[in-house]
């Protein structure tokens, strides 16, 4: 039983014997006035953000009474603290405007 402990504890396993990398170093000294120098040398430029846009209105342009619809809505999710209405809100708001049934449905569109 010695034996064995003697000879597991002799083992040594050496997993590094030959060089593991196949390609040369790409960490090579870049000879100064190339782009490449150049490019590693200049401090990161500080990246303009980006204008938050709302993807569900694409920045076009309105009609008054869609902006009108929008500001009624975003003060009505403001003051009720509800991010997501639901239509049974929606319709409330729109009511609100003053907006009423007085014609007979149509058919939708688009």
């Amino acid at each position: 039983m010695s034996n064995e402990l003697e000879t597991a504890t002799d083992v040594v396993a050496e997993r590094r014997l030959s060089e593991r990398r196949q390609h040369d170093d790409r960490r090579i000294d870049l000879e100064v006035g190339t782009p490449q120098a150049e490019r590693r040398q200049s401090s990161r430029r500080k990246v303009e953000r980006r204008r938050q846009i709302d993807p569900t209105t694409c920045e076009r342009d309105y009609t008054d009474d869609e902006i009108d619809f929008m500001k009624a809505m975003d003060i009505y999710k403001r003051r009720s603290g509800r991010q997501f209405p639901t239509w049974s809100e929606v319709l409330e708001v729109v009511r609100c405007m003053g907006y009423r049934k007085v014609a007979e449905p149509t058919e939708i569109l688009k």
